[in-house]
């Protein structure tokens, strides 16, 4: 089995590849560019919610979803919808 031997330049080429690619990642999301179709585990990471949570939404109808062979969607621009329309804003003088 070869041995590779990696110097600090291998090491600094690395990092700015790293950077470059968390720096995209970033701008995406920044724009919003979320993917169109969220699987539920993408959405339990996104809201920060349990799987028990998660079904509770589905079953109430509080979170609309698609279901294709066993796996179930979510639509990103639903999601983001729901929030923004269950926004509660308290102490804001107008």
């Amino acid at each position: 089995m070869p041995t590779s031997i990696i110097t600090t330049d291998d090491l600094r080429e690395f990092k700015l590849e790293l950077l470059d690619d968390i720096k995209k990642l970033l701008t995406n999301q920044a724009k919003g560019k979320l993917k169109k179709y969220l699987k539920s585990s993408e959405v339990m990471d996104l809201l920060q919610v349990s799987p028990g949570t998660l079904q509770n939404l589905r079953i109430n109808g509080t979170l609309p979803y698609t279901k294709v062979g066993g796996i179930i969607y979510y639509d990103s621009e639903e999601i983001q919808t729901i929030m923004t329309a269950n926004r509660v804003q308290h102490g804001l003088n107008s």
